[in-house]
């Protein structure tokens, strides 16, 4: 998958650093630019052309809320996700009418901050990948089919842990062609030995399913596919 670009227009620095580490530790995104106002965000989305913004509504020069028909209008493939402390439910339904992905509150938990790029991820693994457009991929794009939540209390096993089983998970969906350790853990961004893990675990619980494939003679190839 290519790496996303994502770009932060937060008029806060300290904000803006905070988002800026919660984003790195995943390992399909780049930090591409963060911005302080207004004309600061629409020149980095001209200069970076990032994958995701996202978006503060405070800022000193103009609401971020007010932003949105002017990114519409000039970046309509940028996707958008809104973080603010704003509660008034204009800035909400404004959000709703422009198509933001998600909109959160401040002060922003980092479960729930890592729950939302996640889920971005997926839909942009979905997008950008060559998978035939059926009712599985529809439901999967819109989130009829999301992600189990899957936190403490659940009876994960130790050295099983919610987001990077979630990646192992939408690796599967969007390469129903089937994949081994190796490239799995080339997707997510992990060893083999730790995408073999994931995969042995979730072949454990009949989330998906292992064969053993013959390519180069003696070197059999153990490869996973979704259920």
């Amino acid at each position: 998958m290519n790496r996303i670009k994502v770009a932060i227009a937060e008029d806060d620095f300290r904000v803006a650093d905070i988002h800026e580490k919660f984003l790195t530790k995943f390992n399909e995104i780049d930090v591409v630019g963060k911005s302080l106002n207004g004309d600061q965000t629409l020149q980095i989305l001209m200069e970076k052309t990032p994958d995701l913004l996202i978006l503060d509504v405070y800022m000193p020069d103009m609401l971020g809320s007010d932003l949105l028909p002017i990114i519409r209008e000039r970046f309509p493939r940028v996707s958008i996700i809104m973080i603010t402390a704003a509660t008034d439910k204009v800035f909400l339904e404004k959000a709703l009418s422009y198509g933001v992905e998600n909109y959160l509150i401040k002060p922003v938990n980092k479960e729930r901050f890592d729950e939302v790029i996640l889920e971005y991820i997926k839909k942009h693994s979905l997008l950008t990948s060559r998978q035939d457009v059926d009712q599985n991929y529809v439901d999967l794009l819109f989130g009829n089919k999301k992600i189990e939540k899957v936190g403490r209390g659940t009876g994960l096993p130790k050295g099983i842990d919610e987001i990077t089983l979630g990646k192992v998970k939408n690796a599967l969906q969007i390469n129903n062609q089937g994949l081994s350790a190796e490239e799995v853990g080339k997707e997510i961004g992990a060893s083999r030995i730790t995408a073999r893990r994931y995969l042995e675990y979730l072949s454990s619980i009949k989330e998906a399913k292992a064969e053993v494939v013959y390519g180069i003679v003696g070197r059999p190839e153990r490869k996973y596919y979704p259920v």
